[in-house]
């Protein structure tokens, strides 16, 4: 007997459980950051250098000098584009002087260093671009799709394209771990090294950056659970 899309696109039994306890670990990373971040964007650095100058420092002593960094809106819209090489920082982290401005400044610039250098997880990374925003877009015409398509053999080719969005989804936010976290090895490294902050004051920029892993470490479960759950329906 066959069985429908819709139904095995949605957990069930044991599987449920799981998905709902990765929803608590996403809420709860949700929770840290904005926590981390609220409290430490409310502490001046000493030296009171903005995120933009903290930005321009790492980077400088990293050699690079053709990336360009913009201020951008938005709360914790901070990104580097390795496409364009250019870093945004959202106005709070462009122009703030607090910790959790100058260490998510210069974690993006982290990933600026990476691409300087050729770090292999960041250009690993940006070659699975093109097919995440693919199997992005793709993804909610499947699971929409499955609404229609009760059963039969239409059903399992639906099924098998949702697999191989969910293992592409999977690998790239499996890559973007390591990325993340040797930004912020990295970050923390030259605001000491450069005397942007005191040793005494990096315990809010490791808060804050050590939050905001957790969001990466939760897409990771979320994706992991999604693609395995879809092969135990296969199967």
């Amino acid at each position: 007997m066959s069985v429908s899309l819709a139904y095995m696109l949605y957990p069930s039994g044991g599987f449920l459980f799981l998905f709902l306890g990765a929803l608590v670990f996403a809420l709860y990373a949700q929770f840290r950051v904005s926590s981390a971040y609220s409290k430490n964007v409310q502490v001046p650095s000493r030296g009171g250098i903005t995120g933009r100058e903290a930005a321009e420092a790492v980077m400088a002593q990293a050699g690079i000098t053709d990336v360009t960094i913009e201020e951008i809106p938005g709360h914790l819209t901070d990104h580097y584009d390795p496409f364009n090489k250019r870093l945004s920082l959202s106005s709070e982290n462009y122009r703030g002087t607090s910790l959790a401005a100058i260490g998510v400044a210069a974690h993006e610039s982290g990933h600026a260093i990476q691409h300087k250098i050729g770090y292999a997880m960041l250009n690993f990374r940006m070659a699975l671009v093109p097919a995440t925003r693919v199997v992005s877009g793709v993804l909610p015409f499947v699971i929409l799709a499955s609404w229609f398509l009760v059963s039969g053999i239409h059903s399992l080719y639906l099924l098998d394209l949702a697999i191989v969005c969910y293992a592409v989804l999977t690998l790239f936010q499996l890559i973007t771990l390591p990325v993340e976290f040797d930004a912020s090895r990295r970050a923390k490294v030259q605001l000491v090294s450069l005397g942007i902050l005191g040793p005494d004051e990096m315990p809010g920029v490791n808060e804050t950056l050590n939050a905001a892993a957790l969001t990466y470490l939760a897409a990771f479960i979320s994706a992991l659970l999604n693609l395995l759950y879809l092969l135990s329906r296969r199967r």
